[in-house]
């Protein structure tokens, strides 16, 4: 199996590629991703889904936006050799690398002062349980199998914070954002965790 590559650099602002543009990653003996946060996002979905995460190592050529550069920094894209990572999934079968976020999935005529009832448990820790406006979740990757939570509960109020490898989610009907892409409907469960049983090779 030889290398392939994935030219994803049309993508815009919020748009994944479409299932058909990442089909290629089941075979490969290696990938190089061309684009935006989602495009990597959604090749390593596919390889996932083929089992393939820890046969088949991935380079990525990040996009000049400030999301693709910011992950590229934190990746350390272009220096050291080889390695494994951890891989953050969700419950619908998608990965996230850079940010996720639950909020309203209505947010009425004051948009920024919408709020959601929710219940989130982070590893075994509550960590909202009530009226928010939303959760934001991050990979720390400074650590291992590790997510990074920020639950906001309203305008001028300071957040709580919190880490761990498991964010569930159980809400009024919400809004999910993964790496700048909205899901296509809103949900009242989710689920982030950072995989244990699974690692993916970055060849910087």
């Amino acid at each position: 199996m030889s290398l392939v590559e994935f030219d994803l650099r049309g993508l815009g602002p919020g748009q994944a590629p479409e299932r058909a543009a990442v089909r290629g990653a089941a075979d490969a003996g290696a990938l190089l991703v061309r684009g935006p946060v989602p495009a990597l996002s959604a090749v390593l979905a596919a390889l996932h889904a083929a089992g393939r995460t820890a046969e088949a190592p991935v380079s990525w050529e990040p996009a000049d936006d400030p999301a693709s550069r910011g992950l590229a920094r934190d990746l350390g894209i272009g220096t050291g050799g080889e390695r494994e990572l951890s891989l953050v999934r969700d419950d619908h079968g998608g990965v996230l690398l850079q940010h996720g976020r639950y909020e309203p999935a209505e947010k009425g005529r004051l948009p920024l002062a919408a709020r959601l009832g929710v219940q989130a448990h982070h590893d075994d820790a509550k960590v909202a349980d009530g009226m928010v406006a939303r959760i934001e979740v991050r990979p720390d990757w400074r650590a291992v199998d590790t997510i990074r939570v920020v639950v906001s509960p309203q305008l001028m109020r300071p957040p709580r914070r919190s880490t761990g490898r498991a964010l569930q989610l159980a809400s009024d009907p919400a809004q999910v954002t993964r790496d700048g892409v909205v899901f296509p409907r809103p949900v009242v469960r989710w689920t982030w965790y950072a995989d244990d049983r699974v690692r993916w090779r970055l060849r910087p």
